[in-house]
C-alpha cells in the first residue's frame, strides 16, 4: 500500500508498505504538476501513481529517501509519458 500526505507547501510524506517499510519526502512543484495532469488529478494520486511506476522498476528500499517527483524522469525517460497514461491523460 502506499499513501501520500502533505506535510508542507509543495511537500508530501509518502509511505510504501511492504515486506520492509519506506517512508519518502518528495517534492511537487505547482508548474510540473501542471504538466503531468493539467491540475485535473489531485496531488496525492499523481504521486502514488509515480510511486506504482518506480516500484514496477525497483524495490521500495531503493527508492531515495527524499526527492523532487521531476527528477524520476532523469532516470527513467519514459516517465511523463507512462504516468500520462496512468491517469488516462494519453490523448492531450
Amino acid at each position: 500500500m502506499i499513501s501520500a500526505t502533505l506535510v508542507d507547501v509543495n511537500t508530501f510524506e509518502v509511505v510504501v508498505e511492504g515486506r520492509d517499510d519506506t517512508t519518502h519526502r518528495v517534492t511537487l512543484h505547482p508548474d510540473y504538476y501542471k504538466k503531468l495532469c493539467g491540475g485535473t488529478i489531485t496531488h496525492e494520486w499523481v504521486i502514488i501513481q509515480a510511486f506504482n511506476f518506480l516500484l514496477e522498476r525497483e524495490s521500495n528500499t531503493a527508492i531515495l529517501e527524499s526527492f523532487d517527483l521531476e527528477d524520476i524522469n532523469d532516470y527513467f525517460s519514459e516517465f511523463e509519458e507512462e504516468i500520462a497514461n496512468r491517469l488516462g491523460l494519453a490523448a492531450r
